[in-house]
């Protein structure tokens, strides 16, 4: 079946269906919702049940986009207060760490490619392009898969690898990009390469906290009469931030996701609606981009790298990644044994290195198409291997906690612009026997209870109101009295 403008509808209802319903299945198993995304395109595709879809160009475009709006989400979500422990390793993590992986996985490939039995016959700076495009991580699925099973870990770890993989793509970006301007302009002079890297950085990270500025201030100066808009300023602002930064010559990837960080710290006009909107944004572009990246490719064309691309994935799992990580947190001793090792672990592969290896087939790169299909194995050999174990390899060095809840079981938010916190309480035999009432309930000062839930029927609450084992109280407390009292 062939892509027209009158089935292109139908075709990709059914598949976001099938995707959701199959993802949610795998979400269930502790299965990566992104390797299940690939399969369906897979199954779907030229090698399934027929569909063809072999435009390189068009899967870079779309992935560009998808990974702005993933980037900024992922932005968005990371809290100053929790990365400021661990911004130094994590920032060594993204961008030597990358180095390092790219280099040692390269000069691997390259001595496979000198041996007579293998099928890839790579010169030096090939086998480092081809390493350079799968050189960054992916978090999502990782803690998809730690929310999945109630999980949470120590010693900071989990901000330190969101921060890592939040951020690392754009080094890995710009080495691929390095690399194939060295291999189509027959070699470029050290410090062209060294320039381009210090300007990309620099015009990327000051491009981001100015622009990210510049959305908080619109957000909350401007006056839109309906607020549903204002999620889709912002989703402007986001295309706004990586295009400007590239036409500078700055890295947009880096841009678009300090820009987030910068709008997800700060206080903002209907936080709740925007966040609501940017998540359902963010999996809608991954889902479009895993099912797009399995249609593109041709499994069978993977059988016949499927022994070498085998041999690289096993490197940059037990070699590669580990030596990587193990040198770059050499400096941070503070930072245990365990940790190091999972860390290693999580070198998860995802949709971003299939999506940088279109950059070699676009280029016109020759073994190109050697390069995308040996990426996409090792990706699904990752996923498999790796991200199906994340969960049991923290258990196993003893880094997993329980997950802490958030929110509260009613379900209710309020504006940032109120200072106060909501919490749910559950009335036990104990609470009962010092007070039945709320009236007699001895609550920190400041602190209300605003509706009682009991079984499924909800109660306004009153001084005189008896109070039943089970019962679940809404509370609202100032924050400054809350804090008082905790400090008292």
């Amino acid at each position: 079946m062939i892509f027209t403008a009158e089935n292109i509808l139908l075709i990709g209802s059914i598949l976001l269906f099938v995707s959701i319903v199959v993802g949610k299945t795998g979400y269930r198993f502790g299965v990566p919702a992104l390797l299940l995304f690939l399969l369906v395109g897979m199954f779907f595709g030229s090698d399934g049940l027929g569909l063809q879809f072999h435009n390189a160009k068009v899967a870079q475009f779309i992935g560009m986009v998808a990974l702005s709006v993933i980037l900024f989400s992922g932005g968005m979500d990371t809290k100053f207060k929790e990365i400021r422990p661990i911004l130094s390793p994590g920032i060594v993590l993204s961008t030597v760490g990358v180095f390092l992986t790219a280099l040692f996985t390269g000069l691997f490939i390259w001595y496979l490619s000198g041996m007579g039995w293998t099928n890839i016959h790579f010169p030096l700076i090939t086998s480092l392009l081809l390493a350079s495009t799968m050189s960054s991580t992916d978090s999502a699925s990782v803690f998809a898969i730690l929310r999945s099973q109630k999980m949470n870990l120590k010693h900071n770890l989990r901000p330190m690898l969101e921060l890592e993989s939040g951020s690392n793509d754009p080094m890995a970006y710009m080495l691929t990009i390095v690399l194939i301007q060295f291999i189509q302009s027959d070699g470029m002079g050290t410090g062209t390469i060294i320039g381009s890297f210090i300007i990309q950085f620099l015009v990327g990270a000051a491009a981001g906290y100015i622009l990210g500025k510049l959305a908080i201030l619109i957000l909350n100066k401007i006056n839109i009469d309906n607020q549903s808009l204002y999620p889709i300023l912002l989703l402007s602002f986001v295309f706004f931030t990586f295009a400007i930064t590239d036409l500078l010559r700055g890295n947009g990837y880096l841009a678009v996701y300090i820009a987030g960080m910068m709008v997800g710290n700060h206080k903002i006009t209907f936080r709740k609606e925007i966040a609501t909107f940017m998540d359902g944004l963010t999996w809608l572009f991954q889902i479009i981009m895993f099912l797009m990246l399995g249609l593109l490719v041709n499994p069978h064309e993977m059988l016949e790298v499927a022994v070498v691309a085998l041999l690289i994935g096993v490197f940059m799992i037990v070699i590669g990644r580990p030596l990587s990580v193990f040198l770059c947190l050499l400096p941070f001793r503070k930072i245990t044994l365990k940790s190091r090792l999972f860390v290693s672990w999580v070198g998860l592969r995802g949709a971003v290195p299939i999506i940088f290896a279109t950059y070699p087939v676009v280029a016109n790169v020759e073994g190109s198409n050697m390069i995308f299909n040996i990426v996409f194995f090792i990706t699904i050999v990752s996923l498999i291997v790796q991200g199906t174990s994340v969960s049991f390899v923290a258990r196993l060095l003893h880094l997993s906690t329980p997950l802490e809840k958030t929110g509260n079981d009613f379900g209710v938010e309020l504006p940032e612009e109120i200072d106060t916190d909501l919490s749910d309480m559950t009335i036990t035999t104990e609470m009962l026997n010092e007070a039945d009432t709320l009236k007699d309930m001895n609550l920190p000062k400041g602190t209300l209870v605003m509706i009682v839930k009991r079984g499924d029927e909800f109660l306004i609450p009153n001084g005189t109101l008896k109070l039943h084992v089970g019962d679940k109280l809404l509370l609202i407390s100032e924050k400054n009295k809350k804090e008082a009292v905790e400090n008292e």
